[in-house]
């Protein structure tokens, strides 16, 4: 439920560690408030993705019987997580669709063709936040407005917190994980072929995954 450098600046939002490697003493909080330790208030601000050490990807099933995966290589994002209150951290993504890699050019062409994204009438495709909450450890709950085609529709995101380090060049960097699973007809990606056996040549699910490697931005 994001989610880079200049082109890609994504807005995160953790509220407690995960293999962080510390014991730190969990601050108290309303009754139905769960607890945040310290070191999730030192998170608090904007980050920038790295995106050569990070991906926004999705996998499909085909033909009923294997996996394609694949990224989308060009996009813009921002990233601002607020460790005390992670109901404010805001995240917007904006996709290039043409930057589809599948590994494949023949395939690659196809999805960005009529058949599916059609990114000559439809280039972008956009996931804004709306609300984000903390389910306990380093989990958390973003729901957000995807938009594909024109078409706007609410997703809800799975996100864990990773860790943060301070690597050898002195850039703090914080990871995350995130995964949604969306039904595509929903956004008007409807093409499919019919199996002889029963079936469909690519699955109507389509799960969503994001690998975000963030540096701390300066400003």
């Amino acid at each position: 439920m994001g989610i880079f450098s200049r082109r890609q600046s994504a807005v995160i939002d953790p509220t407690t560690a995960v293999g962080t490697g510390t014991s730190e003493t969990a601050d108290t909080g309303p009754p139905k408030c769960p607890a945040r330790p310290r070191h999730f208030r030192r998170l608090t601000g904007l980050w920038t993705i790295d995106r050569s050490h990070s991906r926004v990807g999705f996998s499909v099933r085909h033909a009923m019987v294997t996996t394609v995966r694949g990224a989308f290589t060009d996009y813009d994002s921002t990233l601002y997580f607020d460790g005390a209150r992670p109901s404010q951290a805001r995240a917007e993504l904006v996709v290039r669709v043409a930057s589809v890699d599948t590994g494949v050019e023949q395939r690659d062409a196809h999805i960005v063709g009529p058949d599916f994204f059609d990114a000559r009438r439809y280039p972008e495709m956009t996931f804004r936040s709306t609300s984000t909450s903390h389910e306990g450890g380093g989990s958390f709950r973003m729901t957000g407005d995807l938009t594909i085609r024109d078409i706007t529709r609410p997703v809800h995101l799975q996100l864990d917190y990773l860790g943060s380090v301070l690597d050898p060049f002195g850039y703090e960097r914080a990871g995350f994980d995130g995964t949604t699973t969306i039904d595509r007809t929903e956004w008007g990606l409807a093409y499919n072929q019919r199996l002889k056996t029963g079936g469909t040549m690519v699955s109507e699910k389509v799960r969503l995954q994001f690998d975000i490697s963030a540096i701390r931005s300066a400003s």
